[in-house]
């Protein structure tokens, strides 16, 4: 079998499961169904959100916005055009002051994060989460935004509904026990079984290097974004190297992880036969076009661990969503399934996400990559120019 044929049925195989499940599993035929239409509390009150960061990241507030967008579209509000660039405490403020709702309160003052990722502050905004809850009642679900978040509201053994949405891995942070089960009955969080080994497997596929870079910082935290775990199980299975590089994020600013993160691409870059750029908070819209260009010069092979946006702005290929839209409906039809009766645990947490590949082909030129013509097939989003 040829080349070109093996990397298409890979291909097939790859991405067929994945584009047949864009939203949640329906509950189980033996289980009893619960309802997504908005519904008011059984005193006739508003169900009162509560919202929990794990720190300043442009991911969380894009998260929440499209959480959002879910609930409209499900009926349960009704919200103006909210505005770009607001951070996750400005969004939150926003919605408070201009949701409108039969149902739903977003609490303006039930909103917490460690400052900008502060590790030292954890404890005290756990236990100021923990008072609130214990003697207020007055926050009926959290969205808890980032690992961080996620774990923190695990180790308090989620005293109210807790729905956990952007954490690359909720599992391996040891937020929820498993995919099928997280282990607490007011804890949800959103699962993709072998979503990093398979973008690792694909890149390999396309392109078969025998050093691979990564860039994360060197923490518990950091190795999570990066699926650094999903990394090494790929590697040693298909026997590349991995060459990785520390980039500080955790309780500096955000120029400054920026910066870090842009070094260690550099230093990478010379010495690598191809880079998975991972999640990591000093990569953001602002930054990537940096990162890309990096790679560029060095003539070095880029996949984006977060999609294709990324790879609009020049790095070379992904494996993800077509939009957040998805998963925005994903976790708005959970919390909405809690608020008609559901316990969080009783709410499958596995979640495809719509596969394609994105292809930036001046990219592909500036390396000097040919791209086989199976590819350019499969290739959902391919992009001319930066």
């Amino acid at each position: 079998m040829n080349k070109s044929l093996s990397t298409l049925l890979f291909l097939g195989c790859l991405l067929m499961p994945a584009a047949a499940t864009a939203q949640q599993p329906a509950p189980d035929a033996s289980g009893p169904v619960f309802s997504t239409a908005p519904a008011a509390k059984p005193d006739g009150g508003k169900w009162r959100l509560g919202y929990f960061e794990s720190g300043d990241y442009s991911e969380y507030p894009l998260t929440l916005r499209v959480i959002v967008a879910g609930l409209q579209q499900l009926g349960w509000l009704t919200v103006p055009a909210i505005p770009e660039g607001l951070n996750g405490r400005q969004m939150w403020s926003f919605l408070a002051n201009n949701v409108r709702s039969d149902t739903l309160q977003f609490v303006e003052d039930a909103w917490w994060q460690p400052g900008n990722f502060d590790a030292l502050q954890r404890p005290q905004v756990k236990q100021a989460i923990s008072q609130r809850l214990a003697k207020q009642h007055d926050v009926d679900l959290i969205i808890a935004m980032g690992t961080w978040a996620g774990q923190d509201m695990a180790a308090l053994d989620a005293p109210v509904p807790t729905v956990v949405a952007s954490t690359s891995d909720a599992v391996g942070a040891r937020i929820v026990q498993s995919a099928e089960d997280s282990g607490l009955d007011n804890l949800h969080a959103r699962v993709q079984p072998e979503r990093y080994q398979r973008q690792v497997r694909l890149f390999h596929e396309i392109v078969p290097f025998k050093t691979l870079g990564i860039v994360y910082e060197d923490s518990p935290e950091g190795r999570t974004y990066a699926a650094v775990a999903a990394v090494e199980q790929v590697a040693q299975e298909e026997g590349f190297q991995i060459r990785a590089c520390d980039a500080p994020s955790n309780g500096v600013s955000e120029a400054q992880a920026t910066h870090n993160a842009i070094e260690c691409y550099r230093q990478l870059a010379g010495s690598v036969d191809a880079i998975y750029v991972t999640v990591h908070r000093g990569i953001t819209a602002n930054s990537v076009g940096d990162v890309a260009q990096v790679l560029r010069q060095a003539k070095v092979p880029s996949f984006a661990m977060l999609g294709s946006e990324q790879v609009k702005q020049g790095l070379l290929m992904s494996l993800a969503q077509a939009d957040y839209s998805y998963v925005g409906l994903f976790h708005a039809e959970t919390m909405a399934r809690i608020l008609n009766g559901a316990k969080p645990r009783q709410l499958s947490q596995i979640w495809i996400d719509p596969a394609k590949i994105a292809l930036n082909l001046d990219t592909a030129r500036a390396i000097g990559f040919d791209p086989p013509i199976d590819i350019l097939l499969a290739a959902d989003e391919v992009y001319e120019s930066r």
